[in-house]
């Protein structure tokens, strides 16, 4: 009996994906929120074939599928100024993602870095919303999903 190989999966820019993978996407979501009823309504509406549907729809999938019920790892590089650490863990907290480790080197040059690893299980919204929540609060320069398992 050969041996069954391992599946590898790659986070990628949606800008970079064939259109026909994207309507994929789009037709799993008009399925999934009940939109459409049948996949052919949904082909339709989204104007790709049944045949390119059935061929990518398991192989592609929203982050957010991918993150539930995970941990994801994320690097970020913040001003060193008093509070915006607590500002980052309360974002978090308020999306009820459960930090599990935090990771602070000493700042240098008033830049430091940290890096959190979060439970998505219970969170209320797509981990992509965290991730835009992080960026935009005053005093954090870069936010990075550096791994998930």
């Amino acid at each position: 009996m050969p041996k069954e190989k391992s599946k590898k999966y790659y986070m990628v820019d949606k800008n970079i994906l064939p259109e026909a993978i994207l309507k994929t996407v789009m037709v799993k979501e008009l399925l999934a929120k009940g939109e459409v009823f049948t996949v052919n309504e949904a082909v339709k509406k989204v104007g790709i074939s049944r045949s390119a549907f059935y061929k990518y729809r398991h192989g592609i999938f929203p982050f957010h599928e991918a993150s539930k019920e995970k941990i994801i790892t994320v690097s970020l590089i913040l001003e060193h100024k008093a509070g915006v650490l607590s500002e980052v863990l309360n974002t978090v907290a308020q999306m009820k993602g459960n930090i599990l480790t935090i990771n602070q080197g000493i700042p240098l040059q008033n830049i430091a870095n940290a890096t959190l690893s979060i439970e998505t299980r219970d969170m209320k919204d797509d981990f992509e919303i965290l991730v835009t929540k992080l960026h935009d609060l005053q005093g954090v320069k870069k936010v990075e999903i550096v791994g998930q398992s």
